[in-house]
């Protein structure tokens, strides 16, 4: 039996947190920068643990709603277009409220790049913002202006003065006489830089564990699975067409129906790591370049890793990040072999083919449920794929790719939805 996962709010946000800066070399540990700079100005200003606790989560998630490498990109000038941040705003704070114990978080992250403007930030269309809204925006732009390519202290003057230039307009002033008497402390810009910076953040961040019954833990993983699609149209329903295939595949191989909604949350997480490969490669409509597939077969790895930092999650992590071993180990990144990939691996790596060939790609549209037969027939005759699972898709297959085409319809109204609300 499976045991109910208990994990740390604070682990589970620093796992996403990794995971959303893959996207560029030059973006790790941004979200980690932030969650610290905004923990230690709200420490300065005397705020209560509990409060400096929810910078933290919501400065390890702050841009979580910006979809593309270009936005990240922009968002990182000091100065930018503010109607992109309002969008992103609005995207994070969806995102981030469907799962409620990060709703706290939410509400940060829902106004953090309004400006103080002489107390007019105080209130945005008609509704309070919090104070720790205005510490997020700052932490944000101080961590903005840090150049990593130069030794840090000799950046402490110009970044501050910087800040102090925009007390009062951009920043609340309070907060920015809290930032320059942490600003003076050299040990507070090693910690900002340092490669440690998650296990510093670990043991100054307090977070119940919380017990992840399953309605939580799909809420969870539906929120993960958001980040993972959501950057594309093209990518806008395919973990929730893995999801729904591989809980279906798993019933007809006689899991229980807990176990069964387990292997749906692993579908949601299996493409994680995918956040580490851009969009231009994801959508690239035609065969991609040996270099190309390296990056894209980078990502079961990343996901992995990624899902490794939180303990409980042993067992989704593996059914979800092996669905690209084979049987005959020839597939990666491990090149596990027979007996070591279990029976849910093997599910989830036949959901996987099964929905990347029925379902439209850019460069082709989807196969037919003979094409589609004859290559999971053809990949389990040569030892690649379970025969036995592959027999029990065969002979559902019509129930299954009904599920997986219900699954998929939901999603791309959802996806709709999700970006007509931030225009």
């Amino acid at each position: 039996m499976i045991k109910e996962p208990k994990i740390s709010l604070f682990d589970l946000v620093m796992c996403l947190s990794d995971a959303v800066d893959l996207v560029s070399p030059s973006l790790v540990n941004h979200h980690k920068q932030v969650a610290y700079i905004a923990f230690s100005i709200g420490t300065e200003f005397g705020l209560p643990l509990g409060q400096r606790n929810e910078l933290a989560l919501g400065g390890g998630l702050h841009d979580i709603g910006i979809l593309s490498l270009k936005d990240r990109m922009n968002a990182m000038q000091f100065e930018h277009e503010v109607k992109t941040d309002r969008r992103h705003e609005h995207l994070s704070y969806l995102l981030l409220k469907m799962f409620e114990p990060l709703s706290g978080a939410a509400a940060l992250v829902r106004f953090h790049h309004v400006p103080w403007d002489k107390e007019g930030g105080t209130e945005f269309d008609g509704e309070s913002v919090p104070i720790g809204s205005h510490i997020l925006h700052l932490a944000d732009r101080v961590a903005a202006l840090i150049n990593r390519q130069q030794e840090i202290l000799g950046q402490v003057e110009a970044i501050r003065w910087k800040i102090e230039q925009q007390s009062g307009k951009m920043f609340m002033p309070k907060l920015v006489d809290a930032f320059k008497s942490i600003a003076g402390k050299e040990y507070f810009w090693f910690d900002v830089i340092s490669l440690s910076l998650g296990s510093i953040l670990s043991n100054m961040v307090s977070t119940v564990k919380v017990e992840l019954g399953l309605d939580k833990l799909l809420s969870l993983a539906n929120m993960f699975c958001r980040v993972i699609d959501f950057r594309s149209v093209f990518t806008a329903t395919h973990s929730s067409g893995i999801a729904a295939s591989a809980k279906e595949l798993a019933r007809l191989a006689g899991f229980a129906e807990r176990e069964c909604q387990m292997m749906k949350v692993a579908g949601y997480l299996h493409d994680l790591g995918k956040l580490a490969v851009p969009p231009e490669i994801l959508e690239k409509p035609a065969k991609l370049s040996k270099d190309e597939i390296n990056v894209m077969q980078s990502h079961t790895f990343h996901t992995y890793r990624i899902l490794e930092s939180i303990k409980d999650f042993d067992v989704i992590n593996t059914w979800a990040a092996y669905h690209h071993e084979r049987l005959d180990g020839n597939g990666y990144p491990f090149h596990l072999k027979g007996d070591d990939i279990s029976l849910g691996s093997r599910i989830m790596a036949i959901a996987d083919v099964f929905s990347a060939i029925t379902e439209d790609r850019p460069y082709r549209k989807g196969m037919t449920s003979n094409e589609a037969l004859k290559v999971l027939l053809r990949m389990s005759e040569n030892s690649a794929l379970d025969p036995h699972i592959v027999s029990l898709l065969r002979s559902s297959y019509d129930e299954i790719n009904s599920v997986r085409m219900a699954a998929q319809t939901a999603a791309v109204e959802e996806y709709k939805q999700f970006m007509q609300s931030s225009e």
